[in-house]
This record gives C-alpha cells, sequence and structure tokens, in this order.
C-alpha cells in the first residue's frame, strides 16, 4: 500500500482530484528517485492542490500542506520548490499552509476564539507563505479616492534573485486566495 495516494490526505475521506492525483504522484517520485530529499519526504503529504492562472498565459501550482508540517516543509522548501518547478514545467510553485478561519463568536456567548483564527491573521499568515522564502520587511495600504485599497508589501531585498520573477505570480495567487490586491515591490536602498 506504499503508493502515491499516501502522499495525499483530504478532510473527511473526499476523493483527490486527477490534478491533486498528480501532484502527490510527483511527490511520490521525488521520494523515491532524489536522494536529498528522500528522508525529508518520508512522513509528509498535502491536503490538496489548485492550478491558478496567473496574469496572461502564467500558471501556479498552490499546494496546500497541514499547518502541523509547515515547519517540516519550510526546511526543505527551496529545494522541493525547484524539483516541483522541473516536473510542472513552465508553472510556479507555492506551498501554503492549510489554515481555518473561524466565525466571531455570537453575543453573549462565553466562547472565545483563538487570534491566530481571525480572517486578518490568516490573510497575513497566507501572505508570509506565499512569499516565502522571502521575507516581508514593510507593508503600506493606500486608500484611493473611489474607495479601493491597494496593499504595497515590501519584500526583503537579499532574496531579490530568487523572487524577482515570481512577483507577478505572488499577486495572483494571493488575489484569488483573498480576494486582495496586492503590490510586491523591493525597498529602494541608499548608495
Amino acid at each position: 500500500m506504499y503508493t502515491a495516494r499516501r502522499k495525499i490526505q483530504k478532510d473527511k475521506d473526499a476523493e483527490p482530484t486527477e490534478f491533486e492525483e498528480s501532484v502527490a504522484q510527483s511527490f511520490f517520485d521525488l521520494e523515491n528517485t532524489n536522494q536529498e530529499l528522500k528522508s525529508d519526504l518520508k512522513d509528509l503529504y498535502i491536503n490538496s492542490a489548485v492550478q491558478i492562472d496567473v496574469s496572461g498565459n502564467r500558471k501556479a501550482v498552490v499546494v496546500h500542506v497541514p499547518y502541523r508540517l509547515r515547519k517540516a516543509f519550510r526546511k526543505i522548501h527551496v529545494r522541493l520548490v525547484r524539483e516541483l518547478e522541473k516536473k510542472f514545467s513552465g508553472k510556479d510553485v507555492i506551498l501554503i499552509a492549510t489554515r481555518r478561519i473561524v466565525r466571531p463568536p455570537k453575543k453573549g456567548s462565553a466562547a472565545q476564539r483563538p487570534r491566530s483564527r481571525t480572517l486578518t491573521s490568516v490573510h497575513d499568515a497566507m501572505l508570509e507563505d506565499v512569499v516565502y522564502p522571502a521575507e516581508i520587511v514593510g507593508k503600506r495600504i493606500r486608500y484611493r479616492i473611489d474607495g479601493s485599497k491597494i496593499i504595497k508589501i515590501f519584500l526583503d531585498p537579499k532574496e531579490r534573485n530568487n523572487t524577482e520573477y515570481k512577483l507577478e505570480t505572488f499577486s495572483g495567487v494571493y488575489r484569488k486566495l483573498s480576494g486582495k490586491d496586492v503590490v510586491f515591490e523591493y525597498p529602494m536602498t541608499e548608495a
């Protein structure tokens, strides 16, 4: 029973889609063929995978991983994404931890929801996941006259070489997941 099916575990025993099975198969193949990732990938699995159309003809593969395993995935993030992008040629791969948003408690209820389950907190954490391995060093919200707002995110310039070509993908994926418009930039450095 050691197959690619072990690499994807969905909630409530739902059947994985064809695309999710192909992503799980590529995880399985990486575990069996890539010696440097073999031991790290042994106990890891994914929750789901979605293909998102980003601007123009670019596509992105968004892989949702269990929240509990996010630290293990972060350790091998750069190598894993590089290998998965080879398998899905021409598509950017983004790993995101699965988080749950809980509604605010009813009036008069003694139950409190954890701060980490609020919509704002989940969207901020999702933003951090999308841009990983780059770090967010600044954030500005610009309100336009027509009432719309645009969020400017400043990324760490040290990771510029690894992430600059993916900025369009980052904003497209985040817009699809949260519905918020985001622009990614690098802060200007004084010479």
